[in-house]
């Protein structure tokens, strides 16, 4: 068992649950109260349900990695964890100024980096 990948899985399950709760509530929500054309309302709601089933599908790869070992799994979520960061920080800092108000980039380098963690060593292993 990969410790640090188990650990990955448990913060990207809670990652998931705040995005259904708090950010329902708050982001979708208010998302679907601004007056916008139905196509657009409908595309909003589409995107904010795909990121709920990427979240979902993460945690439950990781919690499948923590106990199966696949590299190239690891560095397919990883990949895209770490571009969602690169969107949260680049929005961040060129539409609010600071990447304060939008945290959640780090959560998608802290997983990537617990996630990809154990290939480190198992690489070490293989070459000594």
């Amino acid at each position: 068992m990969q410790k640090t990948t188990l650990v990955a899985a448990c913060l990207m399950t809670l990652t998931l649950g705040v995005h259904v709760i708090a950010g329902g509530s708050e982001v979708h929500a208010g998302l679907q109260a601004v007056p916008m054309s139905d196509g657009l309302s409908a595309f909003a709601a589409i995107l904010w349900h795909a990121v709920t089933v990427n979240l979902a599908v993460f945690s439950l790869a990781l919690f499948w990695l923590a106990f199966h070992p696949d590299p190239a799994l690891a560095l397919t979520i990883s990949a895209i964890q770490i571009g969602f960061a690169g969107l949260f920080i680049w929005y961040g800092l060129t539409r609010l100024g600071s990447v304060l108000p939008m945290p959640q980039w780090s959560v998608f380098m802290l997983v990537p980096l617990l996630t990809l963690w154990p290939l480190r060593r198992s690489k070490a292993a293989v070459t000594a």
